[in-house]
């Protein structure tokens, strides 16, 4: 209540509503679109990622815009809590990899490295934010999106919400912090996830944790106007308003989450082929359709992918956000060089740019993906390649 008192006796309370219209190209596309719209009511902030053609994939541009904003939010003491949400269908589908892709293709690579840099620093401002932090996760949330909301105070996932890592379907690995949230989730769905790419809905995120709230679509609306209404930067107000809005949760019987059992069974163990093993052996066992479409879907992704997957969800369950984030970094640094392979290419175009559908993978099987490839993206970076450089001295991650 202090803190509500100091707002009210220091800012007039008329609702206000302005849009953040970036001018620097260093900050916006150059076609110079609105990439970030900004709400606010005085004591609130809401960013609106608005490239909803694009299913609001992030691109240096935004994550510019959203960083910027986000640090000023957080000096302002008139500002009580940040919320973020997208336009359209989705919140945010990821990174802007059709970008990516040119990026490496003209051997553009420090746009490729700026890229990927502000995105995973935006990422720790986010994991270390002083104000709470909600996120409106209706729609589409995946790779880039999931890793600028899971980290914050609040996310709230609706009827709507599809949440995935596709990550290894397309040669790259899980990354924007995906290492660490996904380890941390119950028994080794984090692995069945990473390796997979399968999806979860809104119900399933609020059962395993990756989201706080639920609520159905249509009430949102309702959410966010009390939202608008609180005069706070108390978490536990925040989330009474978030729950007293909220609807129950149900995970339906087909989820993967009424399989937990099974996937910690297979996906327990130490390398790929014996989690393939694992699913082959209760398949023929039970001829269970679920281990056989799983099977189905590790044989789409990157063999190279799934392994070094694999060792970094591992790795991530024993190390901090700053830890995961900057390993990720040496590790995207190695996939986008193609020093090692190309798959991260070929699997963008397969997918996103020819969309064939036929990505020819180097290696094509698990058993010519050597130990000395993986062990290749953990290595360290050569001393004429700088690193993340987060600001861990300044800003220690909550979580």
């Amino acid at each position: 209540m202090q803190r509500a008192r100091s707002l009210l006796t220091r800012f007039n309370p008329i609702a206000y509503r302005y849009r953040y219209r970036c001018q620097s190209r260093t900050l916006c596309s150059s076609s110079n679109e609105e990439v970030v719209v900004v709400e606010g009511n005085g004591y609130s902030r809401m960013a609106i990622l608005n490239r909803p053609t694009a299913l609001n994939a992030l691109n240096t541009s935004m994550v510019a815009t959203l960083t910027k904003l986000y640090r000023a939010w957080e000096d302002n003491p008139d500002v009580g809590f940040v919320t973020i949400k997208g336009s359209g269908r989705a919140f945010a589908a990821g990174g802007d990899i059709v970008a990516i892709y040119h990026f490496i293709n003209r051997a553009n690579m420090e746009a490729c490295k700026e890229f990927f840099r502000t995105i995973y620093r935006f990422i720790y401002v986010i994991g270390t934010y002083m104000k709470p932090h909600i996120a409106l996760l209706n729609g589409i949330t995946m790779g880039g999106g999931a890793g600028i909301s899971i980290p914050g105070t609040f996310r709230v996932a609706t009827d709507k919400t599809i949440f995935a890592t596709p990550e290894v379907l397309i040669g790259f690995h899980p990354d924007a912090g995906a290492s660490f949230y996904l380890s941390h989730l119950p028994g080794h769905l984090g692995e069945y996830l990473a390796l997979t790419g399968e999806k979860l809905n809104g119900v399933e995120m609020v059962t395993c944790g990756l989201a706080t709230h639920y609520s159905l679509t249509a009430r949102l609306p309702l959410i966010e106007e009390q939202l608008g209404k609180l005069v706070t930067d108390d978490p536990s107000v925040i989330e009474t308003t978030l729950e007293q809005y909220g609807d129950l949760v149900h995970s339906d019987s087909s989820s993967v989450l009424q399989r937990i059992e099974i996937v910690d069974k297979c996906f327990c163990h130490d390398t790929v082929e014996e989690i393939v093993d694992s699913l082959e052996r209760v398949a023929s066992e039970t001829n269970d359709a679920w281990c056989i479409s799983t099977l189905n879907r590790l044989k789409e992704a990157s063999p190279l992918s799934l392994k070094v997957s694999l060792r970094s969800i591992r790795e991530g369950r024993f190390q901090t956000l700053d830890q995961c984030l900057s390993r990720e970094y040496h590790m995207t640094l190695q996939a986008t060089s193609k020093q090692i392979s190309g798959d991260f290419c070929e699997g963008i175009r397969s997918r996103v740019v020819d969309k064939d559908f036929a990505p020819k993978w180097d290696p094509p099987t698990l058993e010519k993906v050597s130990q000395d490839m993986v062990d290749q993206y953990f290595s360290p970076l050569s001393e004429f390649e700088p690193g993340l450089g987060l600001p861990t001295k300044v800003r220690e991650a909550f979580l």
